[in-house]
């Protein structure tokens, strides 16, 4: 039986000139760091291996030179295909300083490739990256000049838009575990993470290449129970032990919690509850858009904080939070444990999450924004003269039901205050981020508009929604003046329609009630009968439909309302600031139509929004209603008081 365990030198020195290597970790988690040093090291010393190509699909470092980010050294890299190149700034020099060669693909693309690799596949084929810069027609995904070779191409297939994505042999693979036996076989029980070791050691195996495993410890021989093992040893060349165990940390803030490698469940009454700031302000916003029994991810920065305010508002029960990295359900941990979470239902591996991700299986994303234009269009992995990458984010923002994009308003140095429960701009922030025209297409507005898919551009002072014709303020924080603190601040003059202030809760030191918000809780407050003159009002200005359960919950309201009455009405609807998410209009359609021809004698809407009723006249005149679509509630109360026939009918 041989003993694959050696030293981090020996396991090096098997490594070639012009070789492609591989690497695990996430942002700064689960990251092979030995394996790192030790390549650096050889490197530094012996002049080889030179001239590698790095595939990697998440950033593995903390931007100031650990992980992938001790690469850099001239010489050392040829080409370097990524997710993400923000944990590696002197290698995304290297890059936009033409001295390598360089490509950024979708995180999700890269792990889906190394079972593509696996399997002695060609490439894969994936919607991911259509209209941004991946698209062959917008780059390519090629970061510099220098970077000739098209590894990405468009096909058409039945009519339908695809992009290929070739195939790049992987030699080595750089994986990470907690134990393994003489054999190699590896397990991961204080691992917060599993990511694609497995995918990784099989390509690179397949391909008559070198796996090196670094781990925390050698274990006797049989002693990992079968189910344990997640790569096993007959993929495995080379088994490294971590010395000194820094080398291991869990991540570079945390040199072990048992909580997050879901060993132990944690008491979530006791976590920190995060100061009424900025980034609070933007997350209790966001979190009004968490939709019930639904799946979620959440990006880096300012959107991460939406796992604290759920638990804050203990809505995390009723919700299902994941990042892209495996994790799914439980508090989502962010910091230097980004990508993990406490009481965790499940770990995937990471190829395995995007595969749900990109079938359809997100309800919500809240993802961050570096700059956005007057289409929606969003950048977040190439701006202000950094090469960041795109990450996962355009395998998530391309294909969740619905996205929220959140960040401040400003970028820079800005300052707020909260004074009795409105805002007011201290220090207004040196960069814009609604500018005029962006530097990369990192989500298409244009394209998601196309697909009818519901967005919203959430900021501490004022919530934008994507249309057909370009972007809308739709609310504005209370305190704020919108020429003063918004207009003057953006390149371009967003659609103005219908601008409700933002609900008065987000800017109050104090529990918001947002579960009894998510659950409907309160529909039912929102309507109102008078006998005498048989007069319904229903109440729907400020809510929203997010997801289908709303359409569910307000058809039974309403239908209970008017069965208690035991005739049929005369209604009254207030649809001010009522906003049906796009992909669920004809739904809401269906509901109206139905409690239309089945309880009402005459009904009138209304609302301050052009745009809103024109599309409800459209709406209720395709399906043979006479529509009465009023301005003011005044307008709809005299039209209902003084011809019962002037209402809508089936």
């Amino acid at each position: 039986m041989q003993d694959k365990t050696t030293t981090a030198d020996q396991a090096m020195a098997l490594i070639r000139d012009g070789d492609v290597v591989t690497t695990t970790g996430f942002v700064q988690s689960c990251i092979p760091e030995m394996l790192h040093a030790a390549l650096e090291k050889r490197f530094l010393d012996k002049g080889h291996p030179r001239d590698l190509t790095l595939v990697m699909c998440a950033g593995a470092g903390d931007s100031k030179g650990l992980g992938t980010g001790r690469l850099h050294h001239e010489g050392l890299l040829k080409r370097v295909i990524a997710g993400n190149f923000g944990r590696m700034p002197k290698v995304a020099q290297a890059a936009m300083d033409e001295k390598i060669c360089g490509y950024n693909l979708p995180q999700g693309v890269i792990s889906q490739l190394y079972r593509a690799c696996a399997a002695g596949q060609p490439g894969l084929f994936s919607k991911v990256g259509l209209h941004t810069f991946v698209d062959p027609r917008y780059g390519g995904g090629k970061v510099n000049k220098k970077t000739q070779e098209d590894i990405v191409k468009s096909h058409v297939i039945d009519g339908e838009e695809w992009l290929f994505y070739k195939a790049t042999k992987i030699d080595v693979a750089f994986i990470r575990g907690t134990s393994a036996d003489p054999s190699g076989n590896i397990s991961m029980e204080k691992e917060a993470l599993t990511l694609d070791c497995l995918a990784q050691a099989m390509a690179a195996h397949n391909n008559g290449g070198i796996v090196i495993a670094q781990v925390e410890r050698i274990v006797e021989e049989g002693s990992i129970s079968p189910k344990d093992v997640k790569v096993p040893g007959i993929l495995v060349d080379c088994v490294v032990v971590a010395d000194p165990p820094e080398m291991h940390r869990m991540n570079y803030g945390v040199m072990y919690d048992p909580g997050l490698s879901g060993e132990i469940r944690v008491p979530t009454k006791g976590m920190l509850k995060m100061p009424l700031d900025q980034r609070k302000i933007i997350a209790r916003r966001a979190a009004f858009e968490l939709p019930p029994n639904g799946a979620v991810n959440l990006g880096v920065g300012a959107p991460d904080g939406v796992a604290a305010i759920a638990n804050e508002e203990k809505v995390t029960p009723y919700i299902t939070l994941t990042t892209e990295a495996g994790a799914v359900g439980g508090v989502l941990a962010g910091g230097s444990s980004f990508g993990s979470s406490r009481n965790a239902h499940a770990i995937m591996d990471q190829n395995q999450m995007f595969d749900f991700y990109d079938g359809g299986g997100l309800d919500l994303t809240c993802l961050g924004m570096a700059e956005c234009d007057a289409w929606g269009n969003v950048n977040s992995s190439r701006f202000g003269g950094k090469l960041n990458g795109s990450g996962g984010f355009i395998n998530i923002s391309q294909n969740s039901r619905a996205v929220v994009f959140a960040g401040t308003f400003t970028a820079g140095g800005l300052q707020i205050a909260l004074e009795d429960g409105q805002l007011r701009i201290v220090q207004e922030g040196r960069n814009r981020k609604f500018v005029q025209d962006i530097e990369q297409i990192t989500f298409s507005g244009t394209y998601a508009s196309s697909r009818n898919q519901p967005v919203l551009y959430v900021t501490e002072r004022c919530v934008f929604q994507l249309t057909d014709r370009g972007i809308e303020l739709i609310e504005v924080a209370p305190g704020i003046d919108i020429d003063r603190d918004i207009l003057a601040h953006m390149s371009f003059r967003p659609l103005m329609e219908n601008v409700i202030e933002m609900d008065a809760r987000i800017f109050q030191d104090k529990p918001m009630g947002l579960l009894d918000d998510l659950l409907n809780a309160n529909l039912a407050d929102r309507v109102t009968y008078e006998a005498e003159r048989n007069m319904m009002f229903v109440n729907l200005e400020g809510w929203s439909i997010k997801k289908k359960q709303d359409v569910e919950d307000l058809t039974r309201v309403l239908e209970e309302a008017c069965k208690k009455t035991g005739r049929k009405v005369k209604s009254i609807v207030n649809q001010n600031g009522f906003r049906v998410a796009e992909d669920l209009y004809e739904d809401y359609m269906k509901s109206v139509v139905y409690l239309l021809k089945r309880y009402s004698v005459t009904t009138a809407h209304f609302s301050t929004s052009a745009f809103m009723r024109l599309k409800m006249r459209e709406a209720l005149s395709s399906r043979s209603l006479r529509p009465h679509i009023f301005e003011t509630s005044e307008e709809a109360r005299v039209a209902l008081e003084g011809s019962g026939a002037s209402g809508m009918r089936g």
